[in-house]
C-alpha cells in the first residue's frame, strides 16, 4: 500500500528502495512497478530521450564513453547495466574501433529486445551480449570487467547499495565504475526552468509520443528523489571504491560519477 507523496530527496539507499517517484511503496514492490514503466516506454525510449533532453543526452553519453576510454586492443571488456537499448554499449564498441566486448545487462526484456534489434542493424552483434538479469545479483564471476557503466538507470534499482557492491565485485583490480545520472541543479534560475520543463512538459509529451504520461511522471519524480551529488559519491565510497569523483554537466542537471577498484 502506498503512502502520501514525499517530494524530498532521499538520504540513504534504504529510502530509495521504497521510493516509487514521490510515493512510498512497500518493501519489494518497487521493482515490479519499474518493470511496468520500461515495458511501456521501451519502443520509444530513445526518441523520448532526444525530446526530453533536447538532444543533449548524446553529449552526456559521449563524455561518459570518453572517460571510460575503451582500449583499441582486443580483450577490453565492459558491463553496461540498465543499458537495454544499447546506447552506451554501441558507443563503447565504436570508440574501441570495434575491439571491445560489452555485456549489456537489463532486467527488462522489452528494453533488451530493442537493443538486440538495433545491434543487428548496426552489425555489432559480435561485440555484444545481451543479458536479462538483476543489477543487484550479477550473473558474472569476480574480477572480469575493465569498466562498469550505468547511464540513467541506477536510480531505478531498488537496492542501490547492493548494485554498487556487485559492481565492485565483477570489476578487475584497476577497473573503473562510471555512473551517469540526473542530479541536483546548482545554477540559479536554471533549477526553476528545469522543474517547469520536467513536471509540466515531459509527462504530456510522454503521452503524445508513447501514449503513457504516468510512466514519465514517475521518471521525472524519480530524478527528484535521487540523492544529490555528494551523497551519491558517498554511496560509491561505501561500496569500497577509491578515488571517487564526479563532474557536473549542464549546470548539475546531470553528474558523471567515477571510482576505481584498487
Amino acid at each position: 500500500m502506498s503512502t502520501p507523496a514525499d517530494t524530498s530527496r532521499t538520504h540513504s539507499p534504504e529510502q530509495m528502495s521504497t521510493a516509487y517517484g514521490f510515493e512510498q511503496v512497500g518493501e519489494g514492490e518497487k521493482q515490479g512497478k519499474v518493470d511496468e514503466v520500461f515495458h511501456s516506454v521501451a519502443r520509444r525510449y530513445d526518441m523520448m530521450n532526444d525530446i526530453m533532453s533536447l538532444g543533449v543526452h548524446r553529449l552526456w553519453k559521449d563524455a561518459m564513453v570518453a572517460k571510460a576510454a575503451p582500449s583499441k586492443r582486443p580483450g577490453w571488456k565492459s558491463l553496461d547495466v540498465a543499458g537495454g537499448t544499447g546506447d552506451i554499449a554501441f558507443r563503447l564498441v565504436e570508440a574501441s574501433d570495434r575491439q571491445a566486448h560489452v555485456a549489456v545487462l537489463d532486467i527488462n526484456s522489452s528494453m533488451l529486445d530493442v537493443g538486440r534489434h538495433r545491434a543487428e542493424k548496426a552489425g555489432l552483434l559480435n561485440n555484444l551480449e545481451f543479458v536479462e538479469a538483476n543489477a543487484e545479483e550479477l550473473p558474472f564471476d569476480n574480477n572480469i570487467f575493465d569498466a562498469y557503466t550505468v547511464a540513467f538507470g541506477i536510480r531505478n534499482v531498488p537496492r542501490m547499495d547492493h548494485a554498487l557492491a556487485e559492481a565492485r565485485r565483477v570489476l578487475k583490480p584497476g577497473g573503473q565504475i562510471l555512473v551517469l545520472e540526473f542530479s541536483e541543479v546548482d545554477m540559479p534560475m536554471l533549477d526553476k526552468f528545469y522543474d517547469m520543463w520536467s513536471f509540466n512538459a515531459i509527462p504530456p509529451i510522454g503521452r503524445a509520443v508513447t501514449g503513457d504520461a504516468e510512466s514519465y511522471k514517475y521518471l521525472v519524480e524519480s530524478i527528484r528523489k535521487f540523492p544529490n551529488q555528494n551523497r551519491f559519491a558517498d554511496y560509491i565510497r561505501d561500496a569500497g571504491f577509491e578515488r571517487v569523483d564526479y563532474r557536473n554537466m549542464s549546470g548539475g542537471i546531470v553528474a558523471l560519477h567515477t571510482g576505481w577498484k584498487i
